[in-house]
């Protein structure tokens, strides 16, 4: 299937295709990090749901990082990373090369968020 040529991809194949970026890049990180993220969930949902929007998430948002961060092991709440892949999607303007990049982007700043970091520490990292 080619995107371009579908704009309304189906959500299994937004799926697919994050699964691949998000692995891609799980490879390339050093071993320390790779070890450290399999503590965390990974949940790709398609848009954000009406429990999340109730919570002040915005309908457009691309990702969210929940739970105790890195730097608080002892907390029980359970670390998880959340894309939405719709909103990822809708932002690429429908283009697969473009979702691959900010599906990347986009977990790399919530992995970022686990290990502690604030959002001008991402930015610094060009991670916004």
């Amino acid at each position: 299937m080619n995107f371009e040529k579908n704009p309304d991809a189906p959500f299994a194949y937004l799926m697919e295709v994050a699964i691949e970026e998000i692995e891609r890049t799980r490879s390339e990180l050093p071993a320390p990090l790779r070890d450290a993220l399999s503590e965390v969930a990974m949940v790709l949902e398609e848009f954000p749901s009406p429990a999340h929007e109730a919570d002040g998430i915005e309908s457009d948002q691309l990702g969210l990082f929940e739970g105790a961060d890195a730097t608080d092991p002892a907390s029980p709440q359970m670390p998880r990373i959340v894309l939405w892949l719709g909103n990822l999607w809708d932002m690429c303007e429908a283009e697969e090369d473009a979702y691959r990049e900010e599906v990347r982007i986009t977990f790399l700043h919530e992995l970022g968020h686990y290990l502690g970091l604030d959002e001008g520490d991402l930015s610094e990292r060009g991670l916004e």
